[in-house]
């Protein structure tokens, strides 16, 4: 991997990862652009202790444009773009809209390809092998900040989705805290080893996993399961079998298995409402809208949670996401007022079919 870092027009951070070593990376952002200001702020909620970006200068942001005005593909003749070279691998830029900024945190955009109808499941292994490259070196550098407690790289694929520009993309947040989402796993991770006597939760979720039946795919280095109490109608969890903290520490063999487990995932993610597997569902049913997270160990100390014992950095575990909002052909799974108003999920789709379906859809 070639690494190249330059400025945009506007002053942000702009940095192509290349396959090749002897790739030249000197174009020059051509656009007339004022500096970016942001009004980033992170407001406390007193009653349930989490935090609220209010990020006023996003209802600006680019909204649905049309395919040859897309700010994601390279720049090529007269039209210009968010990446000023004519072709590129992979690129990740400061966000020209983000919801955190400054001392509130940073976010960065990660365009998979060039190629504007592409996924991330058309990739190469080698490709996607760039893109984990590219998220791990961001992890390392954004966790140096000083503002910056957590790094979460993420994608998210379709309008259902929110998804405002067509380009293969996804996202960087580094926060200034620890997300709920996180909280809720340490504590759940310290009260299980204080009752335990020392074990750890997360060993003993995929090692339960492991054994059961809701198993999606597993490989030497990796697992991945629908889990028992899945929120989401298809949702799978991918898990390196060496439990590591995040994605820094990820093994070499790991780093090289990832790419082809992770791309059969997806690939089987747009097999599930295909009715040409000899389904029920429509064949020319869209590809899956999806959410990919990857959930990695905070980078500030951890120490104690509501009486359980001590947790470190190393008895989190690192893992990966991938679910959709869709419940069955052209039906969307809502957060009604069960999920948005109590946070009580209801799931339509038992997980055991859920994982049952995604076994059957398996590449031939």
């Amino acid at each position: 991997m070639k690494k190249t870092s330059t400025r945009l027009a506007d002053g942000r951070e702009l940095i192509y990862y290349d396959l090749r070593d002897d790739t030249v990376r000197d174009a020059v952002d051509r656009r007339p652009l004022d500096r970016t200001v942001t009004t980033s702020e992170i407001r406390r909620d007193a009653l349930l202790g989490d935090a609220v970006a209010i990020a006023s200068h996003r209802q600006g942001r680019t909204y649905h444009p049309p395919a040859d005005e897309c700010p994601l593909c390279p720049t090529r003749g007269g039209r210009l773009s968010e990446i000023p070279d004519a072709s590129y691998d992979v690129v990740v830029f400061e966000n020209r809209f983000p919801s955190l900024a400054g001392d509130s945190g940073r976010c960065e955009v990660v365009c998979f390809t060039s190629d504007h109808d592409a996924s991330f499941a058309d990739l190469t292994e080698e490709h996607a092998r760039l893109v984990l490259d590219a998220w791990t070196d961001r992890t390392s550098e954004l966790s140096h900040l000083p503002a910056v407690e957590q790094v979460f790289c993420f994608e998210n694929r379709g309008e259902e989705i929110g998804v405002t520009l067509g380009h293969p993309h996804g996202q960087i947040y580094a926060y200034p805290f620890t997300t709920p989402r996180t909280a809720l796993m340490l504590r759940s991770l310290a009260a299980h080893k204080e009752a335990t006597g020392g074990e750890n939760l997360f060993d003993a979720v995929v090692g339960r996993e492991l054994a059961g039946e809701r198993v999606v795919l597993e490989s030497e280095h990796w697992v991945a399961f629908v889990p028992y109490a899945a929120h989401w109608p298809y949702e799978v969890h991918l898990y390196p079998k060496r439990r590591v903290p995040d994605l820094l520490a990820l093994d070499e063999a790991a780093r090289t298995e990832f790419p082809q487990v992770y791309l059969e995932l997806l690939r089987r993610f747009d097999r599930i409402f295909d009715g040409r597997d000899g389904g029920e569902n429509s064949a020319d049913e869209p590809r899956t809208p999806y959410i990919m997270a990857w959930h990695q160990a905070p980078f500030g100390a951890l120490g104690e949670f509501d009486g359980g014992a001590a947790v470190t950095r190393d008895d989190f575990a690192l893992h990966l996401e991938l679910f959709t909002v869709r419940r069955t052909s052209g039906k969307l799974k809502f957060l009604a007022g069960s999920e948005s108003g109590m946070s009580v999920f209801i799931n339509d789709v038992p997980p055991e079919r859920a994982a049952e379906r995604l076994r059957e859809v398996a590449s031939s």
